[in-house]
Order: structure tokens, then sequence, then C-alpha cells
């Protein structure tokens, strides 16, 4: 069974579907939690359900690179096969990038190319959403390489924006489909589902 790695930033809600599902019909080992600080929500998550976890702060290391580099060391340390960004606000290192190249997804809160990019993130995406006057919008799970919400995409999910959506109300909907897309995208990448042809991403079933 493949092991994977979750990095999360907050909460953790991401992180808590791919666990619910795994437990459900393992499709994988979760061998490690991947924290950008102490305190958040994610960690009490993987305490709950006996997942190994560690903190990784920019602000404890000379430099990006060398925390990844550090990160690097310690999922090759795991026998970590691939990497999962679930809520994940740290942009990775390029060198992070190439050492788990077609092995990284993340899941990001609309259509991209829609309202993706540096600074689209939580609310925000959101925010941009209802500003612009879209009528559908929705997530995307897809493979991560050195730029922002650029790497192929595995799987999209629609949702209808409302007249009368805020921005917290549009990302609560949309946050119930990432909870059903995302434990689907790693169950694909995991069990050998997925075939990536450049940017096309067929699936496999």
């Amino acid at each position: 069974m493949k092991r994977i790695a979750v990095f999360a930033s907050g909460s953790g809600s991401d992180f808590q579907s791919v666990i619910d599902a795994n437990e459900k019909e393992p499709f994988c080992e979760i061998a490690l939690l991947v924290a950008s600080k102490e305190g958040i929500g994610a960690i009490e998550r993987a305490k709950k359900h006996g997942v190994e976890y560690i903190v990784r702060s920019k602000k404890d290391y000379p430099s990006v690179d060398e925390m990844f580099e550090n990160i690097v060391c310690e999922l090759k340390k795991r026998g970590v096969d691939y990497v999962v960004l679930a809520g994940y606000l740290s942009m990775l290192s390029a060198n992070f990038v190439r050492a788990f190249a077609d092995r990284i997804i993340n899941i990001h809160p609309s259509l991209i190319p829609s309202f993706c990019g540096k600074g689209n993130y939580g609310l925000n995406v959101h925010r941009a959403a209802i500003e612009y006057g879209v009528k559908i919008s929705g997530l995307t799970v897809h493979f991560v390489d050195e730029h922002y919400d650029t790497g192929a995409i595995i799987l999209q999910r629609a949702v209808e924006v409302k007249d009368e959506d805020t921005p917290e109300s549009l990302q609560a909907r949309i946050l119930e489909e990432e909870h059903r897309a995302l434990p689907e995208a790693v169950r694909l990448l995991t069990t050998g589902k997925l075939r990536k042809e450049g940017r096309r991403v067929t699936i496999i079933e």
C-alpha cells in the first residue's frame, strides 16, 4: 500500500476527509502530517487518529530551500510515495517539487484556471468569484509543479454560485465538495488509476 504525507496549515478538514475515507475503505497509508505551524487543528486530528506529525515553519530556517530539504529527508526516511497538499499555504521549493515530480497533488477552491495563482487562497478566492459575477465555481484537484496552481488537472467539481451568496456561504458549499473530491483523487493516485501525459490526466477505472 502506498504511503502519503499530508501537508496542512489550518483546521485540517480536508485532511480529515482523507482520514475518514481511508478508514472506511483503506487505499493508502497516511505516514505523516507536515504542519506549517504549531497549534493548528490539523495536528489535533493527527493525534486523534494516531498519525505521526512534524512541524516545519519558515521562521525556524535560514531559507525556504533549507526547510524543504529537511522535509524531503523526513519524507524519504519514512518511505513516502506521494504528497497531498490539503490547505497548505506555503509555496513549495523547486527542489522539493523536483524530488517528488508528478507525485504531489493539491486541492484549490475554484475551477482552475479561474481565480487561482498567488494570493488566491481561502476566502479571497470566493470573494473574487462573487465579485466577478460567475454563476458556477467549484474546486480543482491538480498535480503540483513549480508555479502556483498551474499543474495538470486531475478532477474538478462544479458548485452553483447563488445570488445571495457571501464568500463564507460559497466557501462552505465548496468545502463539502472538497471533502468528497480530495479522498477520491488520493484513492486514484495511490491505487495507480491515473495516467498523466503532459497536461492531460486520464482516470483509469
